[in-house]
């Protein structure tokens, strides 16, 4: 499960390319826009990641009242500041210490800062009645790549899949409660979606009834009767989020399969999941020119331009392992945006994970094998 979390890390400044009183601070494989003068390399500072939530003395000692995201203007979201994407917060260790407590290097300061992770609210359509399943749901989000930075080599067998924009979902069997339907968050809280007539409309419920019979195939298939047994997809399609690649009702494609107990089973290796699911964009030695080429060339038709913004979506760049999207970015372009890393892509691209007990890399949220029923 992905870390929310604020560390201390010891800065690297270098001067802003569009702005004189400006300047881009290098903290924890991550970039901040700082007022110049504000730091020098080497100073020590927490980063405070996309997605926080602050307090509001953190807000007023950062003079940024009414200048942060959210109806209450206190989450912390990437922005361009003249050009140049900032990716977060940096709080300054003044004299070693943050709130009169002394820190170092790699100091977990989430809870001194008071910072809390954003949740959005859950769309009507995916609320619906609930039943404690506490142990029988799986926790499962993707580490930033830039907290691995050594762990890919060029030349290392990988799979690239297509990063789809929707709404993660998880259909699952387990020996003590039956089917399970639910959401990220739910999972989360360890509580399931009940499969009656209250939520026939629910989307996730709703991904259940179309994909039953794909889902106790696959699950006779890999898994023993009495194995507790888990499909991850990413729910799509309009209705779900504002990019529907052209479905008009809601669909489904896997990206994972789990086998066993939370937290004592396995996930599916790929050639498990080709044999079951179905086809993979790219599959080979890591080459970032190599794998762009390869997806830009497969790509789904019925998908062209249905990207958010258009038929050019590469202009916002994304992150290495992260981003880049590609229809109507040029293969050596993608590639660089990739090298660049900017910031995580939020709609569609490349996302690769490094599973060294598998000797591959995984693919994450937003995978390439739909389901069929």
């Amino acid at each position: 499960m992905a870390t929310f979390e604020s560390r201390v890390y010891a800065l690297g400044v270098e001067a802003h390319p569009n702005a004189d009183r400006l300047e881009l601070a290098a903290i924890g494989g991550f970039r901040c826009v700082v007022g110049k003068g504000q730091f020098e390399s080497g100073d020590l500072a927490a980063y405070i990641p996309e997605g926080a939530v602050c307090p509001e003395w953190l807000i007023a000692e950062l003079g940024l009242q009414g200048k942060l995201a959210g109806s209450k203007h206190n989450r912390v979201k990437a922005v361009k500041l003249r050009g140049a994407l900032s990716q977060g917060l940096v709080y300054p260790a003044r004299d070693g210490a943050i709130r009169g407590q002394p820190v170092g290097v790699g100091d977990d300061v989430t809870e001194l800062l008071e910072l809390v992770k954003y949740e959005p609210p859950i769309p009507i359509a995916m609320q619906g009645e609930v039943r404690p399943v506490f142990g029988a749901t799986p926790h499962y989000d993707i580490e930033n790549i830039k907290k691995y930075p050594d762990e890919f080599r060029d030349g290392e067998p990988v799979v690239v899949t297509e990063k789809l924009h929707g709404s993660w979902c998880c259909l699952g069997w387990h020996p003590g409660h039956g089917e399970i339907v639910t959401s990220k968050g739910m999972a989360d809280q360890g509580k399931a979606l009940f499969l009656n007539e209250a939520n026939a409309n629910n989307l996730y419920v709703r991904i259940w009834h179309a994909h039953e019979e794909a889902f106790n195939a696959a699950r006779a298939k890999v898994a023993r009767p009495e194995q507790a047994f888990y499909v991850l997809g990413e729910a799509y399609g309009r209705g779900v989020q504002d990019l529907h690649y052209g479905e008009p009702n809601p669909a489904f494609a896997v990206f994972d399969v789990y086998v066993g107990e939370p937290g004592k089973g396995r996930y599916l290796t790929f050639r498990e999941l080709r044999q079951t699911l179905g086809s993979l964009f790219y599959s080979g030695p890591l080459g970032l020119r190599r794998a762009v080429r390869r997806v830009h060339a497969r790509r789904t038709d019925r998908w062209a331009n249905q990207h958010e913004g258009g038929p050019h979506p590469g202009r916002r760049g994304g992150a290495a392992a992260r981003g880049a999207r590609i229809s109507g970015v040029r293969p050596r372009r993608a590639e660089e945006r990739l090298r660049r890393l900017p910031h995580p892509s939020r709609r569609h691209g490349i996302q690769l994970e490094y599973d060294r007990g598998l000797g591959l890399a995984r693919a994450t949220k937003g995978g390439t094998w739909p389901m069929r029923s």
